[in-house]
């Protein structure tokens, strides 16, 4: 039999009724992925040339997410993870090498876990291997432990409610992730039977006859507990974002990044992050947010698809939406907000200003509660500032409005004219002081 091709299931039919919520369970989010898109990564990762996700009727939701290199099978009926592993046979047809199976709500699992388990399963010339883990109190899990025989292959798997005291004892569980020889699994898929107290179809029980046959069924044991850690409640997703996080934060240090408090750190994983950027606390950094080396951002910053260039400062307290760009050398400060803005090279938003869908050019400075009056209720429009133009405090800029290169404008003025370069631009109402007005209504 060859070996040459590795095909991929991820099981996804699931109702999720404990997320309680009316988002299918694979579509919620972990650090910027779904759970669906961290195991389809994972399956892209490992080198699957076909991955099918089994899906139950009416998930449109789901399948509108998968990339395009990613076939679904329908689950119509829930009866168990036998059965889920049927509903993917048919989109598996005229596959002859390995089948890899795995969850659609185990966020943890990665390409090089897969990885070693394939390789370990190919190297042992095994009919199938499991991936397994080891219970510890940390983690809670009880599922169903490894029995192991004399030459250290799997005898049996034994479900938690049918282990006698000595079974039960065993540390080493299963994560019910396998690799089976196509030729093996189907035949062995078709000897289930629903003789349980779920009345289901389990996929250990192949596990177990292949055992029984004689076949060699090996064992990949993963020194990390949390690894097959799934997901049935949003406690149990809140944990698993955490572990990414810590996985993530970790990656982008080892890369040279700064990170001053990992634990207050969100980093999504689609982020970019140079060495020797600086991410102080409680920055939040999602999307397709890049960061290049020598920029400072935060503490209590949150950017969205934003681009933060070389030796940029941002923050504290600053918010980028989508569409911002801090050119080298750019500075958004406190109680800023930035959207769809191009913040030229040593060009400054120091602080209480929110400027939208505008352009502001190199060496100009924005003064403190500037606004950019960018909508109409109808459209938006934008505020271009050339370069080296020095605005007032507490303007308002309608859009569309141009700031001319060199321009000023005066502290107060709602500035709707554009400003010639060099020009100042006033617009305010002229002051006028009553005299005596305070002593006169007092009588």
């Amino acid at each position: 039999m060859s070996h040459a091709s590795l095909a991929c299931l991820i099981l996804a039919a699931g109702k999720g009724t404990r997320m309680k919520s009316s988002l299918p369970k694979v579509l919620h989010e972990a650090c910027g992925r779904t759970l669906i898109e961290w195991s389809t990564g994972a399956a892209q990762g490992v080198g699957a040339d076909r991955t099918v996700v089994v899906v139950a009727p009416d998930s449109d939701a789901v399948t509108e997410r998968l990339p395009d290199w990613v076939a679904t099978a329908v689950q119509h009926q829930q009866r168990g993870t036998g059965d889920a592993v049927m509903a993917g046979r048919g989109a598996l047809d005229g596959h002859e090498g390995d089948v890899l199976v795995l969850y659609g709500d185990t966020p943890l699992i990665d390409a090089a876990t897969l990885q070693a388990l394939v390789e370990e399963h190919r190297a042992g010339d095994a009919d199938a291997t499991v991936l397994t883990i080891e219970r510890t109190a940390t983690t809670g899990v009880d599922f169903g432990r490894v029995v192991r025989n004399a030459a250290g292959d799997v005898e049996a798997i034994v479900e938690v409610r049918d282990t006698t005291p000595e079974q039960r004892a065993i540390t080493e569980v299963n994560s019910g992730i396998y690799v089976f020889r196509s030729s093996l699994l189907w035949p062995g898929l078709e000897e289930l039977t629903p003789d349980n107290d779920q009345g289901e179809l389990y996929l250990t029980d192949v596990v177990g006859h292949l055992a029984a046959a004689g076949r060699r069924v090996r064992a990949h044991r993963h020194p990390d507990p949390w690894v097959a850690h799934g997901i049935n409640t949003r406690a149990d997703l809140a944990v698993a974002a955490a572990r990414l996080r810590e996985r993530i934060n970790h990656e982008h240090m080892m890369a040279g990044a700064g990170i001053i408090d990992p634990a207050t750190t969100y980093i999504d994983v689609g982020v970019t992050v140079e060495a020797d950027a600086t991410i102080h606390p409680f920055t939040v950094l999602r999307g397709a947010t890049s960061v290049a080396a020598g920029a400072s951002v935060g503490p209590h910053v949150v950017a969205v698809d934003a681009a933060i260039g070389p030796d940029v400062d941002v923050g504290p307290f600053c918010y980028l939406r989508p569409g911002t760009v801090l050119q080298r050398g750019a500075k958004a400060g406190t109680y800023v907000e930035l959207k769809n803005a191009t913040v030229g090279e040593r060009a400054k938003v120091p602080h209480l200003s929110y400027i939208g869908d505008a352009q502001i050019g190199a060496g100009s400075n924005i003064g403190a509660g500037s606004i950019t009056a960018n909508y109409d209720g109808f459209d938006k429009h934008p505020t271009v500032f050339g370069e080296n133009v020095r605005t007032g405090s507490h303007n308002v800029f309608v859009a569309p409005v141009t700031i001319g290169d060199g321009a000023w404008t005066a502290a107060g003025s709602a500035i709707t004219d554009d400003v010639p370069p060099d020009a100042l631009g006033v617009a305010r109402a002229k002051q006028t002081n009553i005299e005596d007005y305070v002593r006169r209504r007092r009588r």
